[in-house]
């Protein structure tokens, strides 16, 4: 599993070369990325979404640029990321947000939540994926991210250890109230929040071509 616009793509252009293929067989497209160098295929995904449907899906975790090279490192800051989703919005790209992980003790907070929806409701994305407030840590993972807390966060790992131990589910323990702002926020502003209709959204084939055809043809008997 990999973002579709690594730095090799630079090069390769099979993302590209794949969209080309997606617009030539008339399907629809989501895709996802931490990248802004997805506007590269601007043009593409125009075309796509002018005949059924191109959807775009960035994640954001923080809005601090410096905690965001810390927990994100090498890839484009969640500004230059919010900067891409204007640039979507403003050519008419439909986009969906992930908002995870939420690391416990680090980007939890009410502030970061607040600010990232503030975000989404600026740039008019469709949908926010949440799957909590929490992060999961599998046998492996759990000791790459203990080694990265005690490079980053002196400390905060054996808070970890005495919080969660071993479980696979770290959950934030402002959970529920982070969540309750989440599904809040997003209600007041028309932003679809729940995952399973994201999900099905993003499923779902449009094909706006024949609607419109069929629109004239319906106005056509009906004159």
């Amino acid at each position: 599993m990999s973002d579709p616009y690594i730095p090799q793509e630079l090069k390769t252009e099979y993302t590209r070369k794949a969209l080309l293929i997606i617009e030539k067989y008339g399907c629809g497209v989501a895709l996802q990325t931490k990248s802004n160098r997805v506007l590269r295929d601007l043009d593409i995904l125009k075309r796509i979404n002018e005949k059924t449907k191109a959807v775009v899906q960035m994640t954001l975790t923080t809005a601090d640029e410096n905690l965001c090279k810390i927990i994100e490192p090498n890839v484009c800051s969640t500004k230059e990321r919010f900067e891409a989703l204007k640039t979507l919005r403003d050519n008419g790209i439909p986009t969906v947000v992930w908002l995870c992980p939420i690391l416990p003790h680090i980007n939890d907070t009410h502030e970061n939540i607040e600010s990232i929806l503030r975000m989404c409701i600026e740039t008019q994305v469709r949908g926010v994926i949440c799957f909590g407030m929490g992060l999961t840590l599998r046998d492996g993972s759990r000791e790459y991210f203990y080694h990265q807390l005690d490079r980053h966060f002196p400390g905060l790992k054996e808070r970890y250890i005495r919080e969660y131990g071993d479980r696979y589910e770290i959950p934030s323990p402002h959970s529920d109230e982070l969540m309750r702002l989440f599904h809040h926020t997003c209600e007041q502003n028309g932003i679809m929040h729940d995952n399973n209709g994201i999900f099905a959204y993003l499923r779902r084939f449009e094909d706006k071509e024949s609607s419109e055809q069929l629109s004239l043809w319906s106005l056509q008997r009906n004159e």
